[in-house]
């Protein structure tokens, strides 16, 4: 047999054999099923599975390993498990693992940290796996060439690489959307909010901020094109809101925020400054982040978790055929409007005019 196993239903123990027939398929196929294999079918691997577990069957990780070549184990590799996406990702990611029956090793490295430049450099190095995702690479060549050396598939969620397989958001296409959406309600006084020039991401927060100024110029709107720069965090968000909204004789009607942390805290801020959302100040987030509901906000959605199971979807083929290239994923959100916008005060909507013109 293929691997070991508990004693099932009081008698001997036991085999792959046992399995398959239970499950009414052959040895080879209850094989596939139960090395996660994508050439079963989900409803053949589940019948297999379900057949082992009723048989107290658990294949044995080295034996599988000698029949496959595969460690049947996937290196995880996030820069914050502590955080709302990231969690939301690891999520997909472990729930398409458990699925195909794999092992996963989980890394938290802190961007900036010397922890995390130790995984790049030594314990993936230590580890065998079939393959590694990587949320949230840093623009450093030393992390991507420590994950290439590692001679296995590698896929990226967050990035830019080129060399891996990517998952990503259409950052650009989110905050031209967003800047779209105030625009047609009428604000010309549209300011973004977020960014730093120390972001461990900076790909994903210029991208989100020319989006929204190529959008502010197709409207002809570039002379109020501004920036306030921000952590993406909400007490960054709060603070610099509180900066940008003081001045009243140079205060926006809106703002497009890099991501719904900083959203929300330019709504507590406004809050704070008694300026109404979205009579006074509208403002869009990009994200739907857990809390957006709870602010009311409108914002771009993207489904994190998903972006984890598509994770797990691409590293599965090049194991199967390792002559693939590397592919991309642009993801493109949605737009959720709930209560965070408006029109601004003592206008009228572009399309509303538009269509009282016709």
């Amino acid at each position: 047999p293929m691997g070991t196993a508990r004693t099932g239903r009081g008698g001997p123990m036991s085999t792959i054999a046992d399995v398959a027939r239970e499950a009414g398929v052959s040895k080879a196929t209850a094989s596939r099923a139960l090395t996660g294999s994508p050439q079963v079918s989900s409803d053949t691997r589940q019948r297999v599975h379900e057949a082992a577990q009723r048989l107290g069957y658990v294949p044995s990780t080295s034996a599988v390993s000698l029949a496959t070549g595969r460690t049947r184990n996937v290196g995880v590799v996030l820069p914050h498990v502590n955080r709302w996406f990231f969690a939301e990702v690891l999520e997909g990611i472990q729930t398409a693992l458990l699925d195909r029956g794999l092992d996963l090793t989980l890394y938290d490295a802190t961007p900036g940290s010397a922890g995390r430049e130790r995984v790049f450099t030594e314990f993936l190095a230590r580890k065998r796996f079939d393959g590694v995702i990587a949320v949230g690479l840093e623009p450093a060549a030393s992390e991507l060439e420590a994950l290439l050396s590692l001679g296995r598939p590698v896929v990226s969620v967050i990035g830019t690489e080129d060399r891996t397989s990517l998952v990503a958001l259409d950052d650009s296409h989110a905050s031209a959307l967003a800047t779209s959406h105030l625009v047609s309600l009428g604000h010309r006084r549209i300011a973004f909010l977020g960014g730093t020039s120390a972001s461990h991401w900076p790909h994903v927060e210029s991208a989100r901020y020319e989006g929204y100024a190529r959008e502010m110029r197709e409207s002809g709107l570039a002379p109020h094109i501004t920036r306030t720069p921000a952590e993406l965090s909400m007490p960054a968000g709060y603070e610099a809101a509180v900066d940008l909204l003081s001045d009243p004789s140079n205060r926006p009607t809106a703002i497009v925020a890099a991501c719904d942390e900083v959203a929300i805290g330019a709504i507590i801020a406004a809050r704070r400054l008694g300026i109404l959302v979205p009579s006074d100040l509208s403002v869009v987030g990009i994200d739907d982040h857990v809390n957006a509901e709870m602010f009311a906000l409108t914002t771009l959605r993207q489904i994190p978790r998903e972006q984890g199971e598509t994770a797990v979807d691409l590293l599965m083929r090049p194991l199967d055929d390792p002559a693939l290239e590397p592919v991309t994923v642009a993801i493109r959100p949605r737009l959720v409007v709930r209560n965070s916008t408006a029109a601004p005060s003592g206008s009228t909507p572009a399309a509303v005019r538009d269509f009282s013109r016709a």
